[in-house]
């Protein structure tokens, strides 16, 4: 789950905001500074946005990537861990609240990917979104984790599909779901050895269960 904890002295009550909207707040004022008013509506800018002295981690917002539909940024859980380890969160630009959302875009997994891949090795990436009644967040976010040593052969045993693309993983992950009578889920895809990709659906969060999603 994605617990932000930018901590509410950072929202005056002058700009009320749903602690469940932090993301969507970031995603649509803080990851691109060539907007309007930037460093007035951004509570968390860019430490490269000229919007004053350096911030610390947990106060400012560190783009691994950005296009004109999605972005990916550092998680806050990175902050103050070892630099090996990497916690990010690969998002829409626009509203679209989770896995539950019929305008969950497919490209989404692609871009988190590409961006995982320069901070991770291959072999070892999870793409995870977790269930609805499980996250803290009603923006969708794609956490780019590690999974867990040794956990291959318990995925393996997983109900799961083999994809060969990145493409039809919505899809996939909604068949998934209507074949374990989920209505409810989260996702995880990793790379699979012989090739391709692996899908598979819990009714709990498999960020928690299959993946390195904090450093303490």
């Amino acid at each position: 789950m994605v617990l932000l904890g930018l901590g509410l002295a950072l929202y005056a009550p002058a700009h009320a905001l749903e602690r469940s909207d932090i993301l969507l707040d970031i995603v649509s004022n803080c990851v691109d500074p060539a907007h309007a008013n930037y460093c007035t509506l951004c509570r968390v800018p860019r430490n490269d946005a000229a919007c004053g002295a350096a911030l610390d981690c947990k106060k400012s917002t560190d783009v691994w990537a950005l296009n004109d539909r999605y972005t990916a940024i550092r998680d806050i859980k990175m902050c103050g861990c070892p630099s090996s380890f990497v916690h990010g969160l690969a998002l829409p630009t626009y509203p679209v609240t989770g896995v539950e959302d019929p305008r969950r875009p497919e490209g989404l997994w692609q871009f988190a990917w590409d961006a995982a891949i320069r901070r991770i090795e291959p072999a070892q990436i999870a793409l995870v979104v977790n269930p609805r009644l499980l996250r803290s967040q009603n923006q969708l976010h794609i956490h780019l984790l590690r999974l867990l040593p040794d956990i291959r052969e318990r995925l393996e045993n997983e109900m799961h599909s083999n994809v060969s693309s990145l493409d039809s993983i919505w899809a996939t992950a909604t068949k998934l779901a209507a074949a374990k009578g989920l209505d409810d889920y989260g996702v995880l895809v990793s790379q699979r050895p012989q090739g391709g990709f692996m899908v598979l659906v819990t009714a709990s969060s498999p960020e928690s269960a299959f993946t390195q999603w904090r450093c303490n």
